[in-house]
């Protein structure tokens, strides 16, 4: 691809709000397909299974992690260049954020990756629970919330001005992480084929993992050619679903990458969901759950902005690079969805009467 050409055609931020386009359709096609969602992964886990929720979310973890780092090793992206990397992370935003995080998924039954893909396909639980989140991330971003967000990230920050690259931290040699990514999706691959997945799944899941890094080439080469600073980035759902929402709101906004990202998410997982017949209206089961859901989509609006990431954006985008601070937020996103599922569902099915 030509990145020189397009700008020159349509202009830089365009060409950044197309590639945003291109990276969140081939996320929305293969995540509605795949059945992508680390908060059915993590429900599962927590029951005691290692079942097929399990193997499409390692699969996509790990393949994602085999395309960024070979992509790095090829010279197509440089990590230390990643917004993510550059600039300071939060040790104690991707504790409480993440576990925040991972408590709002279970209550909502869904990441904020998974309810846009829902939302898609006719599921108006997913529309208004993914509105709650970006209004909670804005205000968490921006608004009322941004105080109590700075208070709380500036408890423990990493050293140096920047976050913590993890290979370099732990002295490993640059093809330790692709060698890690291809262990992990070979173990991903025989816990797929025990749970007869079926290669369209695999492909699908793989899919999601390769929309990432498709993310981070195309914002790296932008940012070779464009003569602005372009930020070096891939799929996130909780800063973009915030600018997302104020692109439509407000008169005086700049396309961006994050501006693509999230219509092409929609529009992927509604064409995917259309050409197999998967669109159908649903809606809330009750006030019980509308309120559950509720109160999970701004846990996860607030908790995503302060550990920097949600599921998908330090739980896969950030970790494909190493980032330290997404590793660990990606940790406390599944204590928190483990220990909710435990506290809350499990022990309401427990003494529910027969």
């Amino acid at each position: 691809m030509d990145i020189l050409a397009i700008v020159e055609r349509i202009g830089e931020a365009p060409t950044a709000a197309l590639f945003g386009l291109i990276t969140g359709m081939l996320f929305g096609i293969a995540a509605q397909r795949s059945n992508f969602c680390l908060r059915a992964a993590t429900v599962e886990f927590a029951r005691g299974g290692l079942g097929p929720r399990m193997s499409i979310w390692l699969l996509t973890f790990s393949t994602a992690m085999v395309w960024v780092q070979g992509a790095q090793l090829m010279g197509l992206m440089r990590a230390e260049d990643a917004r993510m990397m550059a600039v300071p992370g939060t040790w104690s935003g991707a504790i409480i954020g993440g576990l925040l995080f991972g408590m709002g998924m279970v209550l909502a039954r869904g990441c904020s990756g998974r309810l846009l893909v829902l939302a898609a396909t006719g599921n108006l639980r997913s529309l208004i629970s993914g509105l709650v989140f970006a209004v909670v991330a804005q205000m968490t971003l921006h608004g009322w919330l941004s105080p109590l967000r700075d208070r709380l990230s500036a408890l423990w920050v990493t050293e140096g001005g920047r976050n913590l690259d993890l290979l370099a931290a732990l002295h490993l040699p640059h093809a330790a992480g692709l060698v890690l990514g291809l262990a992990l999706a070979a173990l991903a691959i025989l816990l797929s084929i025990r749970n007869d997945l079926g290669t369209r799944k695999l492909f699908m899941a793989s899919g999601v993992g390769f929309a990432v890094a498709v993310g981070w080439v195309l914002t790296f080469g932008l940012s070779q050619v464009a003569f602005d600073p372009v930020q070096i980035e891939s799929a996130t759902f909780t800063g973009p679903s915030a600018n997302t929402l104020m692109f439509f709101l407000l008169p005086e906004t700049v396309l961006e990458f994050d501006i693509g990202l999230v219509p092409g998410v929609f529009l992927g997982a509604f064409i995917a969901a259309a050409l197999t017949g998967e669109l159908k209206a649903q809606g809330f089961e009750g006030a019980g759950n509308m309120q559950r859901a509720m109160i999970g989509a701004a846990a996860m609006g607030f908790g995503g902005m302060l550990a920097g990431g949600c599921a998908i954006g330090a739980g896969v985008t950030g970790t494909s690079i190493f980032v330290g601070t997404a590793w660990l937020a990606l940790t406390c996103m599944w204590i928190g969805a483990v220990a909710t599922d435990f506290l809350v569902d499990q022990r309401r099915s427990a003494v529910s009467p027969a």
